[in-house]
């Protein structure tokens, strides 16, 4: 039910930035309050990029205590078409048993971009992956993700995380 209020509430916000952005600016003559708010706006930005990318890394490191914390208790994870549930669930049937096959698992290059919709983030990435397993074999995919951040408590959480792969194809 907290993601259909949120959902509602990030429509109205999208809805509404044009004209709350206009009204402001027409509000005051004073402009100097514009670098403040663009610096504290750019801090916001660039920790919820560090979200993501601590995601990534605790991928790499295989830290299921680091990928939780990066999660809201309530978050909705999809991934290749399928929905996972929560990321505790997801992390308990599906990534969790994966990552103790997993010896190796290192991305190159990673794209990310993050546009801030009042106090929302919504992530992309591109990325190449590489995952090497106990039994020898070895994955390798193109993958995308987008993912929908909060700010809770002073710290952005991953609200929903959507990914997908395929093989690579050549160029």
């Amino acid at each position: 039910m907290k993601f259909v209020y949120f959902a509602a509430s990030a429509a109205a916000a999208l809805a509404a930035a044009p004209v709350a952005a206009h009204a402001q600016h027409a509000d005051h003559a004073d402009h100097s309050a514009h670098s403040t708010h663009g610096e504290a706006r750019d801090s916001l930005k660039q920790n919820a990029e560090a979200a993501l990318v601590a995601y990534r890394d605790a991928l790499v490191t295989r830290d299921e205590a680091a990928m939780r914390a990066l999660f809201a208790d309530d978050s909705m994870v999809f991934e290749n078409g399928k929905a996972e549930g929560s990321f505790a669930q997801y992390m308990e049937h599906h990534l969790g048993p994966e990552l103790g096959e997993i010896t190796e698992f290192t991305f190159t290059n990673p794209t990310l971009s993050v546009r801030m919709v009042g106090h929302v983030a919504f992530g992309h990435e591109t990325y190449r992956y590489r995952i090497a397993l106990k039994d020898g074999r070895e994955i390798e995919r193109d993958g995308v993700a987008t993912s929908v951040l909060t700010n809770e408590d002073g710290a952005w959480k991953i609200v929903q995380y959507h990914s997908s792969s395929r093989a690579p194809r050549p160029n």
